[in-house]
């Protein structure tokens, strides 16, 4: 999808903005799991998601390639939404959003301090979504669709990061919702002549994207429904399955209360805060850990923003509902 070069530029682009983050190898984690685990922190990132480096280079490409645009319009369930704000916002461009009725109050508000114009709208991601791109010309506004090579190539700078730190790793695990995040891994392995194995990962209340891997085409879910929101996505894209469908070993699918069971986990072995889609590699792990014996496991700790509540109820040993 990119070459080195190509990755290395867009490292420099994203690196003006904010610093690389941290890849570990967490010795109370290794000890849980039989194997050497690196955890590559996303959630230290300047919104707390890993989303905030596509948005530099979409906002940066943006400018260069559509000077007239006034503005952007986009649909999210937060963690890309606060990425095109920043980005935008800093452009002195407009960026309207687009989030479901019931979405977190905590990603809300940290949209709307980075300068976003919250809307919402619909039931679920892709009701947002739809109604995102329906609006975008009547308000002269410049879509930004959930997966974009530009998008892409920002996010792929944290598996750059990643892999030029540990190409020793023997798989890498991360999490889909609609598809940016496992592409730049993917781009980024291949681009630098690796052999890693990269495992996705979904939520059994939002499998459209291992459905879709499995039968080769789009394979759409009546519903998305779990409380690890970024991947909460029911509808999947081409784009994205025609990369990750065979650039991928597997999928693996994770339960809400697995999900719930790798927050305490990251917060009692690391003291480091996850979101539900930024601990489901790490469950997905944790299910896998025997096949993993002795070898070294990336994972990808790729959000922080839970809302309280939730957390607390995490905590407490429960499992959100949604």
């Amino acid at each position: 999808m990119f070459t080195a070069d190509e990755l290395q530029a867009a490292a420099g682009l994203v690196h003006r903005q904010m610093a690389p983050t941290p890849q570990y190898a967490w010795p109370q984690l290794c000890q849980r799991l039989g194997c050497e685990v690196v955890v590559k922190h996303e959630n230290h990132g300047p919104t707390g998601a890993f989303k905030v480096r596509g948005g530099i280079t979409f906002i940066d490409w943006l400018r260069r390639t559509h000077p007239e645009a006034p503005g952007v319009i986009t649909a999210t369930r937060g963690n890309h939404g606060q990425s095109q704000a920043r980005a935008a916002r800093a452009a002195g461009l407009r960026a309207v959003v687009y989030v479901p009725h019931g979405n977190s109050v905590e990603k809300n508000a940290a949209m709307r301090a980075f300068g976003a114009e919250l809307v919402e709208h619909g039931d679920d991601f892709d009701a947002a979504r739809e109604e995102a791109f329906r609006v975008a010309e009547a308000e002269g506004l410049f879509i930004v669709p959930p997966f974009h090579r530009e998008l892409v190539r920002g996010v792929a700078t944290y598996a750059l990061e990643l892999f030029t730190a540990r190409p020793d790793l023997d798989t890498v695990y991360v999490p889909i919702g609609c598809g940016s995040g496992i592409c730049g891994v993917i781009a980024a392995r291949d681009a630098l002549g690796l052999s890693t194995e990269v495992v996705g990962v979904v939520s059994e209340g939002a499998q459209t994207a291992k459905l879709s891997a499995k039968a080769d085409r789009l394979v759409a879910t009546d519903s998305a429904r779990t409380f690890a929101d970024g991947m909460a996505v029911r509808v999947p894209v081409q784009e994205a399955l025609d990369i990750y469908g065979p650039g991928t070993a597997r999928i693996v699918t994770v339960s809400d209360a697995e999900v719930a069971e790798a927050i305490r986990v990251y917060y009692r072995d690391i003291h480091n805060l996850a979101e539900g889609a930024g601990a489901a590699a790490l469950a997905a792990l944790m299910q896998e850990r025997e096949r993993q014996r002795g070898r070294k496991a990336g994972v990808i700790l790729c959000g922080a923003n839970i809302d309280t509540a939730w957390f607390l109820t995490v905590m407490q040993g429960g499992v959100p509902e949604v």
